[in-house]
């Protein structure tokens, strides 16, 4: 069976009914100050690849899903700007390319104040590897060399 061809009209129309029913905010609280989230895998929502923090997390996962230019054939992702980014968006990709299956985000906390948040995000990423998660993030490189080995 052969691709079906899709505009980039059309996958800008997915993407955004999918951020609207993929966006879950598990945190219990009012939206307020800065949204500590995840970005997971959409057949096991334990496998987190991404934590992140955000004022406004839909257009965040929004500008996540259109930074990986999933209209763009499959090659080195020349347009993502920063390389140490080019990881997230290759995931995202690939789970694409996996029956056009995108993340999803969950919103695990809010947080009043950035510098707060700050704090609050890199210790979700610590904890996250130290339960032995595949995270993308760039602090997961440095902040996984301080985790002693089992």
């Amino acid at each position: 069976m052969s691709a079906r061809f899709i505009s980039k009209i059309e996958l800008a129309r997915q993407i955004r009914a999918h951020v609207a029913a993929q966006f879950y905010d598990d945190s219990g609280l009012a939206p307020r100050g800065c949204a500590i989230y995840s970005l997971a895998d959409p057949r096991d929502l334990r496998d987190v690849r991404y934590v992140g923090r955000t004022s406004v997390p839909q257009r965040r996962f929004l500008q996540h899903l259109n930074t990986a230019m999933l209209w763009v054939p499959d090659e080195m992702p020349w347009w993502v700007k920063a390389p140490k980014m080019r990881p997230l968006s290759a995931w995202i990709r690939e789970l694409y390319r996996d029956q056009h299956r995108l993340p999803v985000m969950i919103v695990t906390d809010w947080i009043a104040t950035l510098s707060e948040a700050k704090i609050a995000e890199r210790a979700q990423i610590y904890d996250g590897l130290g339960r032995r998660l595949q995270l993308l993030n760039v602090e997961a490189q440095i902040l996984g060399r301080q985790i002693p080995l089992l």
